[in-house]
């Protein structure tokens, strides 16, 4: 590492990013630096991980394309999360872009620090075999010390953002002279460029610019020290290279030492562009932390770090311009901007029953399915009062992983209703049902979310083929079809529980009342606009299956008496034809005592005779029987399960209250 610094000028931007050790691994990957920084290292190499909190709002992640197994969830601001990828990754080469509350509309004052000064901490704590750890620190360190300060003058932090980010410095001072880290501070300063948000101030101007006008502004006596993104990104690589022991724990001013007034900013737009309208000025309102002398100092970067920016804001310009015209900006970004937190989003509800072993793999395959359709998901996992270690694996994959939640039953209340519970907290646009022992797989989603796209309401699995003995797959086929054809509805051949349901067919299987559902039935039953993809179920994957033949023989009868009154219909039948006998062979009987009198009488037909009509008795009281033990249950009005927990991430919810007050909250969302 050392030995490179004297030589690190003449290297090529690539040839740097090949030196780096590696893993590399760089927190804040979603954000606007971090974006840049994984499409930057991503052309150079393979061993770089992009870490997210939450991946439903990477828009940036989606549209960069970046694979599945490179994208690392984790929530800084939790000490375990941070630890268990630091342990399964050992990267060499830390960068961490990670930040809130640089946005006026970040004003969470809590969660500022939890992210600005905890996270930074916990990310320290676990650096224990790292090469370089480079940080992204802000010049609102400065606060009201904005005149080109230099490094070592006084902090006078202004905002809760700049504390945080001040506080961060410090730690890291702390960690590089009492623990050795090898760890630099850069404080950034108007980073613009391609990837920055929509509603900042360049990417703004540049997308009206493009239209051929301009939009509103602040004062023109604002300034800003602005340095072009691909710079930016430079520096840092620069800083991991060639930190050495002597600076240690320091900062570097990342600057252009370019004072540019919003004013300077709009005419040289004005004049690189031919725009020839005028701004109006003061037309929106200046922010808190606006400064008029706000311009930095980067000689100890030129110095130390051998950086220095390379990109005129003229030519930061026209790059911004010609990128924005190269992605399609306003049919692209735009729209993956404002829409990063309502695009369609699905929620799978996964039953799971001694399936300890199979719901770690079933996570993992779904986060990648959903990675790579590129959609924001919800994950529930029901333990449906699992007498295995579900509830541990479950609580580890929540803590891990914001978008997944828990659900735990006081008992075992069964498959369908598990999935209603999961359903009646479900906040996605679609739900997705599925066994938790793998049968169902979740490679089959994309094809379910396809069909979703093209209008459909419902999408079910139809099983072509089961991986299972001769005998009981010809008897599943063979059920579904007499049950088909018993049915007052009509009802798929071969389809399970395993289904995309729509939002709003989800709201009325919630609303039906009955107590004992039969849900492929009652999926059928509300109708919608329906259809289905053929699939090949397999092995459970773990495990021997709880499904047993007196158990086969209860969802058959659950099926035919919730969705048939051909039992009624087939007694009435069979009553009209055995009277019909009967009469018949009262007749039969009157003409042979008149043609034949000394016939003997049949005893052994007598009590044949009394036998089958008592055994059809017995057959239609037993039928009667389990339509009237439905009733009863249904008056009974029981609650369809108990929850006795729900966890959401980090978030534990164990009373009836709390459940109680959780599940409002996302019902009104």
């Amino acid at each position: 590492m050392i030995g490179i610094v004297p030589l690190i000028d003449q290297l090529t931007l690539e040839q740097k990013i090949k030196n780096l050790p590696g893993p590399i691994f760089i927190f804040g990957a979603s954000g606007f630096i971090g974006a840049n920084m994984v499409e930057i290292i991503s052309a150079v190499r393979d061993d770089y991980y992009a870490s997210t909190h939450d991946s439903n709002v990477a828009w940036r992640l989606r549209l960069l394309n970046i694979p599945f197994d490179n994208i690392v969830h984790c929530d800084i601001t939790s000490k375990f999360s941070v630890s268990n990828v630091f342990e399964k990754y050992n990267p060499k080469t830390v960068f961490n872009l990670a930040a809130y509350g640089a946005y006026s509309e970040q004003d969470d004052a809590n969660l500022i620090h939890e992210t600005n000064y905890l996270g930074t901490l916990n990310i320290l704590q676990a650096c224990h075999n790292v090469s370089a750890y480079v940080h992204a620190g802000t010049s609102s360190e400065y606060g009201i010390n904005c005149e080109a300060p230099t490094e070592s003058e006084v902090l006078q932090p202004n905002s809760h953002y700049a504390i945080s980010k001040a506080s961060s410095n410090y730690l890291i001072e702390y960690f590089a002279q009492f623990h050795h880290l090898p760890a630099v501070n850069l404080r950034l300063y108007s980073i613009y460029g391609k990837w920055e948000d929509p509603g900042r101030l360049i990417p703004r101007l540049i997308e009206n610019i493009r239209k051929g006008h301009l939009p509103p502004f602040v004062s023109p006596l604002i300034s800003r020290d602005f340095v072009y993104i691909d710079d930016c990104i430079e520096a840092f690589i620069d800083a991991a290279l060639c930190i050495t022991p002597e600076f240690s724990g320091q900062s570097f001013n990342i600057a252009s030492e370019k004072k540019t007034t919003i004013g300077e900013l709009v005419e040289l737009c004005r004049e690189i562009f031919d725009i020839r309208q005028e701004p109006v000025w003061n037309s929106m309102v200046n922010r808190s932390w606006d400064l008029q002398d706000w311009y930095g100092n980067s000689t100890k970067a030129k110095e130390l770090l051998k950086w220095s920016g390379q990109t005129n804001l003229a030519e930061g310009l026209r790059k911004t311009l010609e990128w924005q015209d190269k992605v399609e900006y306003e049919n692209i970004i735009l729209p993956s901007f404002e829409n990063k937190k309502s695009n369609r989003k699905i929620t799978c509800i996964i039953a799971c029953y001694k399936d300890d072993q199979a719901i770690p793999v079933m996570y993992e395959r779904l986060v990648k399915m959903f990675s790579e359709i590129k959609i924001r998901y919800e994950i529930i996992f029901v333990n449906d009062n699992s007498p295995d270690n579900s509830e541990q694996v479950i609580e580890a994959i929540c803590y891990s992983n914001p978008n997944v939640i828990g659900i735990k039953h006081s008992r075992n209340f069964g498959s369908q209703a598990a999935f209603l519970s999961g359903m009646e907290m479900a906040t996605g646009d679609a739900v997705v049902l599925m066994d938790g022992d793998l049968q169902d797989p979740p490679e089959i989603i994309p094809a379910f979310y396809s069909k979703w796209i093209e209008g459909y309401d419902v999408v079910y699995g139809v099983r072509i083929k089961r991986e299972m003995p001769f005998l009981m797959d010809l008897l599943y086929k063979t059920f579904y079809r007499i049950f088909s054809k018993m049915s007052y509805i009509k009802i798929p051949l071969d389809a399970g529980d395993f289904s995309l349901i729509d939002r709003k067919v989800v709201k009325e299987l919630v609303k039906l009342t009955e107590t004992e559902q039969f849900l492929r039935g009652l999926r059928a039953w509300v109708g919608f606009n329906q259809t289905g993809i053929p699939y090949h179920r397999p092995e459970r994957m773990f495990g021997k299956s709880t499904n047993n033949w007196r158990g086969n023989i209860a969802w058959a009868r659950k099926a035919i008496f919730s969705f048939s009154f051909l039992p009624l219909e087939f007694m009435s039948y069979l009553g009209v034809f055995l009277t019909g006998i009967s009469f018949i062979a009262i007749i039969a009987q009157i003409i042979l005592r008149l043609i034949l009198p000394e016939v003997p009488q049949g005893f052994t037909t007598v009590i044949v005779l009394i036998l089958f009509f008592g055994g059809v008795q017995i057959l239609s009281i037993s039928i009667i029987g389990e339509y009237i033990s439905k009733i009863f249950e249904e008056t009974k009005n029981r609650p369809k399960f108990i929850r006795t927990s729900i966890r959401k991430g980090k978030v534990f919810y164990n009373t009836a209250e709390k459940i109680k007050t959780y599940i409002n909250e996302i019902q009104i969302i």
